[in-house]
């Protein structure tokens, strides 16, 4: 028997005393308002604390790529930098633009914040630190995820500025084009688990990773989705939409203070995002690493919280990130574009069709081996 070590107990005993002393006092309609604001609440917490961590944590990685120092000056090695700018940014003025749409412009940054919350609430960032558990989990999250381009179209139209809508259409061009492999890197996942919910996918690669269960095609369909999650976050070698050197800051060129720090917010959190939805659907999620058989290993893994393996498989894929946006020039538009419709939009399509017929024959490795896995 395989004991669950990394289930957080005193958390979990943390809600269910909370929900029966309010189910003691109160109707169900305020026991489940009252819930439901401090999920959200929680959520908000945890949207704004990671994306503090990981501007700091890509000032320290850019510097180290770059051979400088970084932030060092704001509390020990610059730790607390995240923190001042936060300040700063809130009390800075927002200039009001002239002949602009001021409703639309207001607008913008919230469709951008609103699009990647809607996702954060969807990700399994531990065994039973899981918001929302669609069981139509991939599906939802492609859907509420694309809703931030709209922000994008309206930010780059309202603005009254040419630069900011030479940026929103390209940004648009790009995310339109990149969701396509995405959606189809995510789907050939679908096809080999045979479900869309995060947790029985997570529970599905006990002891084999998605990854590797579908050989070449899921390995295929990872490195598609990484370069395409990369794309739709606007950052570089393709961060056309807002290149400094012919845009300016493109789509949020007009914005300043609070609302463009709504973008940036959003930006970064769309980073850590599309890290977790492939750690959740390629990597295994939260759960420890299992080897069938040696259940000794299996148990030592376990004592090692679910949410640490989660943090650091996510981890890894952020720092590729960093690392490729560091590594490479920036791409011209159109071959941005080509990238897209020419090369991985048609090995995507063939590569679900593959996976298809992996799963129709029955050689994944868990049908091949079922012994092992």
């Amino acid at each position: 028997m395989i004991l669950n070590y990394s289930q957080p107990l005193e958390f979990t005993n943390l809600i269910t005393w909370l929900d029966t002393a309010l189910r003691s006092s109160m109707s169900e309609f305020w026991v489940l308002l009252i819930e439901f604001v401090l999920v959200a609440v929680g959520l908000l917490a945890a949207y704004s604390v990671i994306a503090m961590i990981l501007i700091y944590a890509e000032r320290k990685i850019t510097a180290f790529f770059q051979a400088r120092f970084g932030p060092n000056r704001v509390g020990k090695y610059g730790i607390w930098q995240s923190v001042a700018d936060v300040i700063k940014i809130l009390l800075k003025e927002i200039i009001h633009i002239n002949r602009s749409d001021r409703f639309l412009f207001f607008a913008a940054p919230f469709f951008m914040i609103i699009a990647s919350m809607l996702t954060f609430g969807a990700i399994p960032f531990g065994k039973f630190l899981h918001a929302v558990d669609f069981n139509i989990g991939v599906l939802y999250v492609t859907a509420v995820s694309s809703l931030g381009i709209i922000g994008v179209l309206l930010a780059g139209w309202s603005s009254n500025n040419k630069y900011s809508m030479i940026g929103a259409m390209r940004s648009g061009a790009q995310f339109v084009s990149y969701e396509l492999s995405a959606g189809f890197a995510l789907m050939t996942i679908v096809v080999l688990a045979g479900t869309m919910q995060f947790s029985e996918m997570i529970e599905g690669q006990r002891y084999c990773w998605n990854l590797f269960n579908g050989h070449i095609s899921s390995m295929i369909a990872f490195v598609i989705y990484l370069i395409s999650g990369h794309a739709e976050t606007n950052r570089g070698p393709f961060d056309l939409p807002e290149a400094e050197s012919e845009l300016t800051a493109g789509y949020h060129t007009e914005y300043s203070g609070k609302q463009f720090g709504f973008f940036y917010l959003a930006e970064y959190l769309n980073m850590f995002i599309i890290a977790s939805i492939a750690t959740t659907v390629f990597l295994g999620g939260w759960m420890p690493i299992q080897i069938h058989g040696l259940e000794t290993f299996n148990q030592i893994m376990w004592y090692i919280p679910s949410y640490v393996w989660f943090f650091a498989k996510t981890g890894v894929l952020i720092f590729l990130s960093l690392w490729v946006r560091w590594s490479f020039p920036r791409l011209r538009i159109d071959q941005l574009l080509n990238l897209e419709w020419k090369y991985l939009l048609p090995i995507n399509l063939v590569n679900i069709v593959v996976m298809v017929i992996i799963v129709l024959t029955g050689l994944t490795l868990t049908d091949l081996f079922p012994g092992l896995f």
